[in-house]
């Protein structure tokens, strides 16, 4: 089974090509390893000589804190869809009326909870658009 990074039976690797590079080629050719599609100096050496793309991946370290924001907001969020469901389990299998009213009192604080996550998601994600759209 062939797979992306195995060329077809007729285009195998069959000539062997060595060089030597200085230190600062082979560092740059190493960073092209981390950041990219290629796994090794050979396969990178082989795409620049075949003239193929190398997919290059850039990560925006300004981004860090963004992130773990909205991965916080995301499981605050779930907490309380959890906590939601539990009140309304409750609610459900209590036969007393002033019971039901206390369960849906609750849920309409844990509703309003909801509703402050949001609204700081819509804050974070107005921010991300607004950096976005500087660039473009």
């Amino acid at each position: 089974m062939e797979t992306a990074n195995t060329p077809k039976t007729d285009e195998r690797f069959t000539h062997p090509v060595r060089t030597r590079v200085t230190e600062a080629v082979y560092k740059r050719l190493e960073k092209l390893i981390e950041k990219g599609d290629c796994h090794s100096i050979g396969e990178v050496s082989r795409k620049i000589l075949s003239n193929e793309q190398i997919k290059v991946f850039h990560m925006d370290a300004s981004l860090h804190t963004v992130m773990e924001e909205l991965a916080l907001i995301r499981k605050e969020l779930k907490a309380i869809g959890v906590n939601i469901n539990q009140i309304t389990k409750a609610y459900h299998s209590s036969p007393n009326e002033n019971a039901k009213a206390f369960y849906a009192l609750k849920v309409a604080g844990r509703y309003e909870a909801v509703g402050t996550k949001v609204d700081a998601l819509l804050a974070i994600v107005s921010q991300l658009a607004e950096k976005w759209l500087q660039r473009s």
